[in-house]
């Protein structure tokens, strides 16, 4: 098969790869319906992260079982499974207690943007839908595997309440399903951050009532007027840079949550000035796998809409224009078939 692989900054090919097989009786092997390019694939595709050679790429991932090792029992070949990025047997400890992704088995998923995938600890990582979805249902469970599931965390770990007053900050996939997750759970005023008329757009649509154009210290500012100089009961912090996590602590008012589930890079947290907000702090991988079968719930019966994120479709094999796209931002996020 040709699958997508990282040289080297801005070098993505489609290139022959061997077809996956099952290596150990947990695995299963996935036909892909639909696969895409995530936001923190831009890191390593910029050069801000360093790979190993050739490297591999995609993540996120929905098909049909092809195959499965002789210990899977939960899912079977011919129907359909969504899964997240991190592998999980979803047994251990740390998974009973909604935290997957720090499975003590955790893998972090690579080979997404293929024709075809393995897929380790099947029974702990995939969910198959009751029957097979439309084609036109496909990029909505896509979504689930990890741009919507990471949404949805993070705004379940900004601790998003009925009547609360949100911030997200980042105008990306991850952001803007943060909106419409933060809606979801019943925020009654959503701010967005963003600069880009597209995407403020789709963050209107998803349930913001409020844009913010500004950054920094003049964001800050922004929210807390729109605040009567309060702040913000729960913030999303969707980028992974300095300035959003800053941004982020800024705008909530004592005694908030915020969420932080962009991928950090370069962020230096000053304990001391973070002693005095009496701000809440809570983040990391999203635990996909916990949300999945509610996020699954919705999309089929047509409650929520995540597909919209996807505004460019691709052939698998046009990746590379995939990724130049989104990291020239003519794209929020591109889908991919096979």
């Amino acid at each position: 098969m040709k699958g997508a692989v990282l040289y080297g900054p801005r070098d993505i090919r489609f290139e022959d790869r061997d077809d996956p097989k099952i290596e150990k009786p947990t695995d299963a092997i996935l036909r892909i319906a639909a696969t895409c390019v995530c936001g923190s694939d831009l890191w390593p595709y910029r050069g801000l992260q360093p790979i190993n050679g050739p490297t591999p790429m995609g993540h996120e991932y929905c098909g049909f079982v092809e195959e499965v090792g002789s210990a899977v029992k939960s899912v079977k070949r011919g129907q359909f499974v969504v899964g997240s990025f991190a592998t999980s047997d979803n047994t251990c400890p740390h998974c009973r207690h909604g935290y997957q992704s720090s499975c003590v088995q955790r893998e972090f998923m690579l080979r997404a943007q293929s024709p075809f995938l393995r897929v380790p600890l099947a029974d702990g990582t995939l969910v198959p839908t009751l029957e097979a979805p439309s084609s036109d249902t496909v990029p909505a469970l896509l979504a689930a595997s990890d741009v919507l599931g990471t949404g949805w965390f993070a705004a379940d770990a900004a601790n998003v309440k009925p009547g609360a007053t949100a911030v997200v900050v980042g105008d990306g996939a991850v952001g803007l399903l943060g909106v419409l997750s933060a809606k979801q759970m019943g925020a009654e005023r959503i701010i967005a951050m963003s600069r880009h008329e597209s995407r403020q757009r789709l963050a209107r649509e998803f349930g913001a009532t409020d844009i913010v154009t500004e950054r920094g210290e003049e964001g800050v500012a922004r929210i807390k007027d729109l605040t009567d100089g309060i702040g913000a009961d729960s913030v999303l912090e969707c980028v992974g840079t300095q300035e959003a996590m800053k941004q982020a602590i800024r705008a909530a008012r004592p005694g908030g949550s915020v969420s932080y589930v962009g991928v950090p890079h370069g962020v230096d947290l000053d304990a001391q000035s973070l002693f005095y907000t009496h701000v809440h702090l809570h983040g990391g991988p999203a635990p996909v796998r916990r949300y999945l079968p509610h996020l699954i719930d919705l999309i089929v019966n047509d409650k929520i809409n995540p597909e919209k994120v996807f505004d460019l479709t691709l052939p698998l094999d046009q990746v590379a224009e995939g990724y130049r796209a989104m990291d020239e931002r003519r794209a929020i996020k591109t889908l991919l078939q096979p």
